[in-house]
């Protein structure tokens, strides 16, 4: 994948905004970023869309921006002018869609039909926009659609807010979803940039959707932990799951049969999704051990109180 659809998959919730004014622009995007959101698409509806993307270019260099609700090939040059990494359009227009192919664009244009989807893959692009995404059949139409595309990507938006964000990123096809719930066009009249950088930080903790896995606990020795996880079972009635480096008891505890990383033991934390987690606690300066990298788990370099620190994903 592309490195910017790379980073879009891994922000994975990208604020849609239609500014009223160029003076919104830079204290949006530091509210954003600030709340882990480093990425917006700037809609193409209002006339300073083109240069709010020019001045968070220079003065909100993390962001990621995009240019939506692109209808045009002009529309399209001076998105790519002021600065936008990638292209949006609610529909699917061949020619506007090729011409920024051609431009060295990134393009999203928007499909609602298996046909629409299948001619833009076929003209080179890497991520569809599913539009408008609940009022087309939203995850469960694409699940059918996906049976059959099993390549495609999308972003999907509208619709799409808070309570159902993890119904849409659940499913391994969908990469990112666009929306307006952390930004509404109210709160950004009235300034309300604190308020913004909240619903953005509760995104975030809501679609990694961190939670405590299990607990690894270090043996000396395989009898140590054969004893441990007996001990467990016998007092709580969990189930005694042996294993090849280690024994559960239940799925809360495991035994393991010779020391491991951390000096008592591990603590696994499980989320959403391991990439987009090691992106935004990347952010944060978490640093990982690289060579623990598994395709759904990952150590933290470190440890806490003894005990080192490890993803895993649900």
């Amino acid at each position: 994948m592309n490195d910017v659809l790379k980073r879009v998959s891994d922000i994975g919730i990208i604020p849609v905004i239609a500014f009223n004014s160029v003076d919104e622009a830079v204290p949006l995007c530091k509210a954003l970023v600030d709340g882990g959101l480093p990425a917006a698409e700037v809609t193409f509806r209002t006339a300073c869309a083109e240069d709010c993307i020019k001045m968070i270019n220079k003065e909100v260099p993390e962001m990621l921006l995009g240019a939506g609700t692109v209808l045009t090939t002009d529309q399209a040059d001076r998105a790519m002018a002021a600065g936008a990494k990638f292209i949006v359009a609610p529909g699917y227009d061949p020619k506007v869609t090729q011409h920024v192919i051609d431009r060295g664009g990134l393009m999203m244009p928007g499909t609602a039909t298996a046909g629409e989807m299948q001619q833009a893959m076929n003209q080179g692009c890497e991520i569809l926009k599913f539009f408008p995404a609940e009022a087309n059949g939203g995850v469960a139409m694409l699940k059918n659609i996906g049976a059959a595309l099993k390549t495609a990507k999308w972003m999907c938006t509208g619709g799409v807010n808070a309570k159902n964000v993890n119904d849409y990123l659940g499913y391994d096809q969908i990469v990112a979803v666009g929306g307006t719930w952390m930004c509404k066009s109210d709160m950004i009249k009235a300034g309300k940039w604190e308020e913004i950088t909240a619903i953005c930080k509760e995104a975030v903790k809501t679609m990694l959707g961190f939670s405590l896995a299990h607990v690894g606990i270090n043996c000396d020795n395989e009898v140590e932990a054969q004893r441990a996880a007996k001990t467990l079972c016998a007092f709580f009635g969990f189930d005694y799951k042996p294993g090849n480096s280690s024994i559960f008891a239940g799925s809360a505890v495991e035994c393991m049969k010779a020391p491991y990383l951390g000096k008592n033991g591990h603590i696994a934390i499980g989320t959403n999704n391991l990439d987009r987690a090691i992106y935004h606690l990347g952010r944060q300066g978490v640093e990982f051990d690289e060579s623990t990298r598994k395709p759904k788990a990952i150590y933290l370099k470190g440890e806490v109180g003894g005990f080192a620190i490890h993803l895993v994903q649900k």
